[in-house]
């Protein structure tokens, strides 16, 4: 089932915990699900979901570090805030290692934990703009023509018409014909809103 509105994933072993911290998500408005154990959350899990996910560290059977690193191997992109009453200095430097946004320990200041959930579902949300961005330009590309794409390549690189019908060995004119299809199937308004979409799928996917 997919999630429209983003949601705060809880998962504690303490149902005290869990009724508290859903009240405290409800008087902001924030939707929430709460989950008694890792096992439990891991049936509903739905990669499609946003949000972020509120982990107690120390739960019977899988603990919350063994969870973080179930997501992790599912490629999941829900950030994760981990609590503990039972908090270490080694235990939080590996949760952060690991990707956590934050380490709180119990008891917290309701404010303190309200604050990272919103910077985190706040993260959440560009991420997950950005790789949608991302997916929109990966697939336009797709369907350029090798030549096309070669064109591109260049064109994004910087080089001029001329320079690029030099090295693929093309009139001028030609190169013209294959940037204006180039800038159609693409649907860039200008060479720059070109650049920048390219450049920006590239810095997502570290290519």
């Amino acid at each position: 089932m997919t999630h429209d509105a983003p949601t705060v994933f809880i998962v504690d072993d303490d149902s005290g915990v869990l009724k508290s911290l859903a009240f405290l998500m409800q008087t902001i408005g924030i939707p929430t699900r709460t989950y008694a154990s890792a096992h439990e959350f891991l049936e509903h899990y739905d990669p499609a979901a946003a949000g972020c996910l509120v982990l107690d560290v120390r739960m019977p059977v899988m603990s919350g570090l063994e969870l973080q690193q179930k997501l992790h191997e599912m490629e999941s992109t829900l950030p994760i805030i981990f609590l503990t009453a039972h908090g270490d200095v080694p235990t939080a430097v590996k949760a952060v290692q690991s990707g956590a946004v934050a380490f709180l320990q119990k008891p917290f200041h309701d404010q303190d934990l309200v604050d990272r959930i919103q910077h985190a579902m706040a993260e959440n949300a560009r991420m997950r703009a950005g790789t949608a961005e991302r997916d929109v330009v990966t697939s336009r590309a797709a369907s350029l023509t090798p030549r096309e794409r070669q064109v591109l390549d260049a064109v994004v690189a910087g080089k001029a018409n001329k320079v690029i019908a030099a090295e693929l060995g093309l009139s001028q004119r030609t190169v013209e014909i294959h940037r204006a299809r180039v800038m159609k199937k693409m649907h860039a308004d200008s060479l720059a809103h070109l650049i920048q979409m390219m450049v920006r799928a590239r810095e997502e996917t570290g290519s």
